[in-house]
């Protein structure tokens, strides 16, 4: 069966995207590999130069026999080396050479990484159009800042999430850019409170929605299959782009059960179990070419790799890589060598597997901050929803109940909340206000919430993360955590 085409979204892009040219320059490295050509017309250091002759890396070998984490040995290591010469290299392995990979690069991405990826992409998501692609960034981070100016102009508004990624916020921000929150629940964004915001709006109306959809920063939720296909169909109504910002997707974890006894045994380890356990993502639900996806290994491999991958249609991608061309050039050769040449001998099932194990390792992890959740925290003051993805959870308290709450903090729960923060650090744990990640912005005309709760107004909580410390220094934050709390309340 024939997928359709992408619809033109281009009357969407910025100004700034719209102007740009293509680099004549780079226009003419096509012809630096070409048979009896002498490329003498760019600055690039003859590869002799380069002081690496050799990359080597050890890494776990599919699939993992003794667990993700485990110290690799030589019974369940393979060895990773990249040469500089394609002649030094076996070409089953399908390696970027040193020589290519830290001359001048190629903008979209090592065109290896970058199949391997697409293949990945069309494995997980099935797009459901013809015309996509995707190209290499250097993280999520950069490629929302490109995605900004790729679409948007100062001055412009965009929607978000009620609760958003800090960082996320504050690169729109710089730009001038206004954002409105959407509002959520302990489940994600509420698609209607989205519909009803649009329907209401006056004047142009935003041009994205960004959302971390999946594991949400900061609140950990996870959007249905149904909430998603509700806020797509918004977005082909009132004629915007989804920007789905994904660093978290393949950390979606088993449902939390406080039945130690029934948690053993059941992770997923089938490929096409795993795959299709995976909540759909708004890309596998695109048929116009309007969702824009940022993917990128720094959650599921290494933060510090810092590459990323952009996934669209191929009409919006180009506007992209004429941004890249001129800011980012290309990511880090040294990382598309080493983590193609990982991938490369993992294979497709090989990363699965590993995904599969990261599964199962957070799932642990959730549980263990979970249940020290309910052994220290006072019940009578807080409640929570277990994540079902990502690396986070919050814990929701009542301000209300404080005893200060009536008189010296004069009703105002972000005075409990300082408060909170600050006999946590004395008792040393640091969880994160979440006050911190509160979207600023007014909609035209202001939004109005869909059912007002009056507890929505006494209530903060506090994002924790169960994936930066061991699970013994885990428990006793969260331990510490719970003291601070009783202190605040009276409850020691």
């Amino acid at each position: 069966m024939t997928k359709p085409q992408a619809k033109d979204l281009t009357h969407l892009l910025s100004a700034e995207a719209v102007s740009r040219k293509n680099s004549p320059l780079k226009s003419a490295f096509k012809y630096f590999k070409e048979p009896g050509m002498t490329f003498l017309g760019g600055g690039l250091p003859l590869a002799d130069y380069f002081p690496f002759e050799k990359i080597t890396a050890e890494v776990p070998t599919p699939s993992f026999p003794n667990g993700i984490g485990a110290k690799i040995t030589d019974e369940n290591k393979t060895v990773v080396e990249v040469y500089k010469r394609a002649a030094d290299n076996k070409p089953e392995n399908n390696d970027v050479e040193l020589a290519r990979s830290l001359q001048y690069g190629y903008t979209e991405g090592a065109p290896e990484i970058m199949e391997f990826l697409k293949e990945h992409t069309d494995l997980i998501h099935k797009v459901p159009y013809e015309d996509w692609d995707a190209v290499a960034s250097v993280g999520n981070t950069e490629s929302w800042e490109s995605t900004l100016r790729t679409f948007v102009t100062r001055g412009d508004s965009i929607l978000v999430e009620e609760y958003s990624f800090s960082s996320a916020l504050e690169t729109a921000h710089a730009q001038g850019v206004n954002t409105i929150p959407v509002q959520m629940d302990e489940y994600g964004l509420i698609p209607e409170a989205l519909s009803q915001l649009l329907d209401q709006w006056v004047g142009p109306k935003p041009k994205l929605l960004y959302t971390i959809c999946t594991g949400q920063n900061p609140t950990g939720s996870c959007l249905s299959a149904e909430r998603r296909k509700a806020i797509y169909d918004l977005a082909v109504k009132h004629d915007f782009i989804i920007i789905e910002d994904e660093p978290y997707y393949f950390l979606q974890m088993e449902t939390y059960t406080s039945d130690k006894s029934s948690r053993g045994g059941k992770h997923v380890h089938d490929r096409e179990e795993f795959i299709s356990a995976l909540v759909p993502s708004f890309l596998s639900l695109d048929v116009e070419g309007r969702v824009v996806r940022l993917d990128s290994f720094s959650k599921v491999l290494a933060p510090g790799l810092r590459f990323g991958w952009i996934i669209g249609q191929s009409t919006l991608l180009e506007r992209y890589v004429r941004l890249h061309e001129v800011s980012i050039q290309c990511p880090s050769g040294l990382t598309q060598s080493l983590v193609n040449g990982l991938l490369q001998r993992w294979g497709q099932n090989g990363y699965l597997d590993w995904l599969i194990g990261l599964r199962a390792e957070y799932t642990h992890k959730r549980d263990v901050a979970i249940d020290a959740v309910t052994e220290y925290f006072p019940k009578e003051i807080i409640s929570y929803v277990p994540p079902v993805a990502g690396m986070f959870f919050t814990v929701t308290i009542d301000a209300s109940k404080h005893p200060k709450f009536d008189t010296e903090y004069e009703k105002d729960p972000l005075k409990v909340e300082t408060a909170i923060y600050e006999q946590s650090i004395k008792q040393g744990t640091l969880m994160i206000p979440g006050s911190w990640f509160k979207s600023e912005g007014e909609s035209n005309p202001p939004q109005k919430p869909l059912a007002e709760n009056p507890s929505h107004k006494t209530h903060i909580f506090f994002r924790g993360t169960y994936a930066a410390v061991p699970l013994d220094e885990l428990q006793f934050g969260l331990k510490k955590f719970g003291k601070a709390l009783k202190i605040e309340y009276g409850l020691e």
